[in-house]
């Protein structure tokens, strides 16, 4: 979903490389830097990474995409099941309370001890970075309570010490939204196999309507119940599907 906004497309390691070249020269791949040991380890590897995607997120622009998602979202009942970590949709307009972020936000924070489960804003952080190594420079977000290093409030991989916090509540409300409902349709977008969160969550939402559309342009095939697999970019179809329903709701 978010490539078509001009973001780095992460699945494989040579698109992982593309987008950030110091990697390439130590490496590392993208799920060996997903990893929370680095806060503690080498927290300056660490926040360079993350610092660099959470300045890159502030800036970037929606493609018109999520604006046909929006529109949609004001005809009919909408949720958003997103494993993306950039706060896209509620920068497009989607309330906090309608989108279900499944990994974590990256503009939330969380300690690196567990002093608490608390979290907290992002919004006032701001970390610089040395491009040519990738490295984060001093100072590095701290926890207000001990002052220990902060972390992203990002679910990485071997992550134990995650804070689901409010994004356990609003799974816990889109799980009872779900409920009885036998009509959903389930607008899938970029969810791959690697990590097949969405994936696995849109067949089971679909289940029992069978209404499943699957855009993906490298593995759009519905292998699991039934729906329509659309093997192109999120921005163009979702214009072109917004672009039929024109008719039906003239």
């Amino acid at each position: 979903m978010g490539v078509d906004s001009g973001l780095p497309d992460f699945r494989g390691p040579e698109g992982f490389w593309r987008a950030y070249p110091p990697y390439r020269r130590l490496g590392l791949r993208f799920e060996e830097l997903a990893d929370p040991e680095h806060f503690h380890d080498d927290p300056h590897l660490a926040w360079g990474f993350y610092g660099h995607r959470l300045a890159l997120y502030r800036t970037t622009v929606q493609h018109a995409g999520f604006g046909v998602l929006l529109a949609w979202s004001r005809r009919l009942p909408t949720r958003v099941f997103t494993s993306n970590v950039d706060g896209a949709f509620q920068k497009t307009g989607f309330p906090d309370d309608a989108v279900v972020e499944c990994h974590g936000a990256i503009g939330t924070l969380q300690c690196t001890r567990p002093c608490s489960e608390a979290t907290w804003s992002a919004d006032d952080v701001e970390v610089a970075i040395d491009e040519d190594t990738m490295r984060a420079r001093d100072p590095l977000p701290t926890c207000p309570r001990c002052g220990a290093i902060a972390r992203p409030n990002i679910l990485m991989f071997g992550d134990g010490s995650w804070v689901p916090g409010v994004h356990a509540e609003r799974m816990a409300e889109h799980r009872t939204w779900l409920r009885g409902r036998a009509d959903v349709a389930v607008v899938e977008v970029g969810a791959g196999t690697a990590v097949p969160t969405v994936r696995r969550h849109a067949e089971l939402a679909s289940a029992a309507s069978g209404r499943l559309v699957r855009i993906n342009v490298r593995e759009p095939e519905v292998r699991h119940g039934r729906g329509i697999g659309i093997a192109a970019g999120a921005r163009d179809t979702l214009a072109a599907l917004d672009e039929r329903l024109a008719g039906a709701w003239a």
